[in-house]
């Protein structure tokens, strides 16, 4: 027994003093050993692991090296959602996010607010739990409400504590950014390179790749660094009374945090750190596409709340758009799932945005003679934050005497069916419907994809060999594939190869809404597949309704009834369902006799603007408690129209249509005598 007690009393020093240095090294930039000696501590708690494995505790330094592959992420639920932030792009932007929050807050006098200022820094978001100062898990932002289990790989960045020490809160979540620096992406890029590895386009792709790896072991050889910047779930509401105290204490604690944010006063005070970091951009050891603005009072920060999906108490500022010039080597026409043909610019690769660019849609033919663009010219590209890039203009002064024009194609550039153009004018679509091999592709990978079927495993090159090989010529036929088949693909041994084929079969299994959302009906997207699914139930009844009775669920106009129809009456597409259901896929058929009971069954509700008392989703989910159906377009059929502040061309619509219209006040009303 004390033999025992020797080992685990030694062992836990080992563990403590290898994250004290950790903290010097990685968050204090101090360190106090050599590397010889910090190696050599490392290497004797790695030997008192193996001897004595039952001391290794989930947290132990040694987990920074990463551990076995996992199968798949566990997705975790956020006990507080991961909100994003409004974004403003001009000096008017932050005064008037200014004044809205005096105005919020009641403050007419001479007081000026306060507000924390720091980089937003280009990463991923992350939310670390701990539970009596052990690390418990970490989770991507994901939509928001859920994101993805990436506990094993965080705990091999160096710089995220394992175990807190001094006065910690029972429950303590706290939200980053986990980015790679400059130096570790080029040093990574040229272990990619030497390694005849793809090389990543920018650092925050390299961070996001590096943090979605199922080995943990290679993201602990990645070069990944983060910055805390707030609180989430917190058991000691009197953790701080502020948030530039919270980082303060977040800093004691042992995290990261970036150690150029500021408190600044009032909206110039705001404008003046912008200005300042703006010049500093370029030496940072880090990529910031922006300035993120926080007011310092957490009790006004309650006060203000939140939109829909970000809080009111604040606001990214984005750098401005960059733009930069390329020469236009050729335009080509690609074919999407529907047979919309876009023409597509391929450039002299240019970096722009934090990204490198060779290839800019041009939309339509329309977008091209309004552009004037031509092979051989030079154009200005833009792109600011992750917004697509955009073709800006031609400058016509470096126009080569070679330039040409563009000539549209008449035909399918993959299949030769004839081009026709749909009602607007504006849209030429391929007619070689599936028989053209492009469209084929598409509507497969649309089908395989994660908010459809769900298929892991068949990406893009996958699906192009299973089609030019001929082994599928519908969706339905990746429920015919068998083993021979699949093995015989490159990069397919027999493990992958199994492993493919039980995600598919897994598949069968469905659920109507996804279904109907993967047979990529022409305007029917997510939503309205659920309500085609919750308003008739099966596929059987969908296939043969009339565009009235399409028309009588919300959301769907003449437009859309007339697609849906067009789509169950063409003899190919019922074939294919056909195949899909006699080669196994099922889905629960929904009972639509059952009438959601409450107050409010049967009415229908839009909602617009924004609320002071909750969000709009959470006004959504207590109307649908009550009965009512929520849509998001007013029509005929619309009830009511629920107008908060900033409520603009539905509240119109609804004034025109003469339908009643609520302001909040009259919602919770509405809610209290229900």
């Amino acid at each position: 027994m004390l033999e025992s007690n020797k080992h685990s009393l030694r062992y836990q020093q080992l563990c403590d003093e290898i994250e004290n240095h950790n903290l010097r090294y990685y968050r204090d930039d101090s360190p106090v050993v050599s590397d010889h000696d910090y190696d050599r501590l490392m290497s004797d708690l790695l030997e008192l692991e193996k001897l004595y494995p039952e001391l290794i505790t989930p947290n132990s330094p040694s987990q920074r090296v990463g551990s076995a592959p996992l199968d798949a992420f566990v997705q975790i639920q956020h006990k507080q959602a991961m909100l994003s932030l409004s974004n403003g792009f001009s000096e008017q932007d932050i005064q008037d996010f200014d004044a809205r929050l005096r105005k919020q807050l009641d403050i007419s006098d001479a007081r000026i607010l306060e507000y924390v200022a720091e980089p937003k820094l280009d990463g991923l978001a992350v939310s670390i739990m701990y539970q009596r100062g052990e690390l418990l898990y970490a989770a991507t932002r994901g939509d928001g409400k859920t994101g993805e289990d990436i506990t094993q790989n965080v705990k091999t960045i160096n710089g995220v504590p394992l175990r807190l020490s001094g006065d910690v809160p029972e429950v303590l979540e706290v939200r980053g950014e986990i980015f790679m620096p400059h130096a570790g992406f080029k040093a990574l890029n040229a272990s990619q390179r030497a390694a005849g590895k793809k090389v990543f386009v920018n650092p925050r792709n390299a961070a996001a790749g590096s943090l979605r790896q199922l080995d943990s072991r290679i993201t602990a050889r990645r070069p990944l660094d983060l910055f805390i910047y707030s609180l989430g779930a917190i058991s000691d509401s009197k953790f701080s009374v502020s948030q530039f105290e919270t980082l303060a204490k977040l800093g004691a604690l042992g995290f990261p945090i970036c150690p150029i944010h500021s408190l600044v006063e009032g909206a110039q005070g705001c404008l003046d750190y912008f200005a300042d970091l703006s010049t500093m951009r370029d030496t940072l050891a880090y990529e910031i596409d922006g300035i993120v603005y926080k007011l310092n009072r957490l009790d006004w920060q309650q006060d203000a709340g939140f939109i829909a999906k970000a809080p009111r108490w604040a606001i990214a500022h984005k750098f401005p758009a960059q733009e930069k010039t390329a020469k236009v080597i050729a335009i080509e026409v690609q074919v999407g799932r529907t047979g919309a043909i876009t023409p597509v610019a391929r450039l002299e690769p240019v970096f722009v945005g934090g990204v490198t660019v060779s290839n800019v849609t041009l939309h339509n033919k329309s977008e091209i003679e309004r552009l004037g663009i031509r092979v051989g010219d030079s154009v200005v590209v833009r792109r600011a934050g992750d917004v697509i890039p955009q073709i800006v203009s031609v400058d016509l002064r470096q126009r080569p005497d070679h330039s040409r024009e563009f000539e549209f194609p008449g035909v399918c550039p993959e299949c030769n069916s004839e081009l026709v153009i749909n009602d607007s004018g504006i849209v030429s679509y391929c007619s070689g419907g599936l028989a053209c091999g492009a469209q084929l592709r598409e509507g497969i990978k649309h089908f395989v994809s994660r908010k459809a079927m769900d298929i892991d495993g068949l990406g893009d090159k996958i699906v192009k060999a299973l089609v030019d090989e001929k082994l599928i010529s519908s969706v339905a036929d990746l429920y015919a594939l068998n083993y021979a088949d699949v093995v015989g693909l490159e990069g397919f041994a027999e493990k992958s190869s199994k492993k493919l084929l039980e995600n598919i079969d897994k598949s069968k299994a469905a659920v109507l809404p996804r279904l109907l959302f993967a047979l990529g009906i022409p305007q029917v997207g997510e939503t309205t597949a659920q309500q085609l699914a919750d308003a008739f139930g099966s596929l059987d009844v969908i296939k043969d309704l009339r565009q009235e009775e399409l028309e009588n669920v919300p959301d769907i106009g003449p437009i859309v009834a007339q697609s849906i129809m067009q789509f169950f009456q063409d003899i190919n597409n019922l074939e294919v369902i056909r195949q899909l259901i006699a080669r196994g896929v099922n889905y629960p058929i929904i009972d639509v006799s059952i009438e959601k009971s409450g107050p409010l069954s049967n009415k229908v509700f839009v909602l617009t603007g924004s609320l002071e008392s909750m969000t709009r989703a959470q006004a959504e989910q207590r109307l649908q408690d009550l009965g009512a159906k929520v849509t998001t377009s007013v029509s005929k059929k619309t009830d009511f129209v629920v107008a908060g502040s900033g409520a603009g061309s539905k509240a119109k619509k609804a004034a025109q249509l003469e339908i009643e219209i609520l302001d909040e006040t009259a919602l919770l009303s509405l809610f209290d005598k229900a």
